[in-house]
């Protein structure tokens, strides 16, 4: 069963989250501030990390992207503001997902639930070599791609940028985070790079681009892939 790691200053509610966790066979270990996160993601292999936003010592957002420089673990943010920014910043600096409190617990069981079955979905894929959903397949090794079994010419930096995400399904990524993975420093700030490519690949595998089922926007925020068939 997974392993899961909660990082709450408010120990009341570490409590709580871990019984109910623990009641769905979760084993779950728990921590009270941002260091605390950092040091156990470090130590231990967890399947996901549940991270409120305000901490002593780091907060949640200098966690999550310490944690993002050697692991690539879920994690969900956990807060008690609501405004947007917050979100932003979140994903910016690598969140999967964000619940703002007050939350209900069967909100996010089901939450953990989504992402640990969408991270044993990209594990498996990677196991097999290929990557698949909406109807799309990739071969990294070949490094073709094929739509509904036909094949899909895309350009080098195409194959990259849908390989990315198609690697993380549901997560979405900034255009400046897809500048940094995909293109490297020397582009960054170039924006409008990731929105002509993005373009370019859903006129290949959208059925209608206008309208895209795989490669979605989050307004405000990003891009990302929905696998759902």
């Amino acid at each position: 069963m997974a392993r899961i790691l909660v990082v709450d200053d408010e120990k009341v509610m570490v409590k709580g989250i871990r019984f109910n966790l623990e009641n769905e066979g979760y084993e779950v270990d728990v921590g009270y501030n941002g260091r605390e996160a950092v040091d156990k993601a470090r130590a231990t292999d967890y399947d996901l990390i549940i991270l409120d936003l305000m901490m002593p010592e780091l907060d949640g957002l200098e966690a999550c992207m310490e944690i993002r420089t050697f692991s690539t673990v879920p994690i969900i943010m956990l807060t008690a503001r609501s405004e947007d920014n917050d979100k932003l910043l979140g994903f910016e600096y690598g969140a999967d997902d964000y619940i703002t409190k007050p939350f209900n617990i069967l909100e996010v069981k089901a939450r953990v639930k989504a992402l640990l079955r969408r991270a044993s979905t990209v594990r498996k894929q990677e196991e097999d070599g290929r990557l698949s959903g909406g109807g799309l397949t990739m071969d990294p090794a070949s490094r073709r791609t094929w739509k509904d079994g036909q094949p899909v010419e895309l350009t080098a930096r195409e194959f990259d940028l849908l390989e990315l995400l198609m690697k993380n399904p549901g997560r979405v990524y900034s255009r400046e985070q897809l500048l940094n993975l995909v293109w490297g420093y020397e582009y960054t700030g170039e924006y409008r790079t990731v929105d002509v490519h993005i373009r370019r690949i859903r006129e290949k595998v959208e059925a209608d681009p206008a309208n895209p089922e795989r490669l979605r926007t989050k307004w405000g925020v990003g891009y990302y892939f929905d696998g759902n068939d």
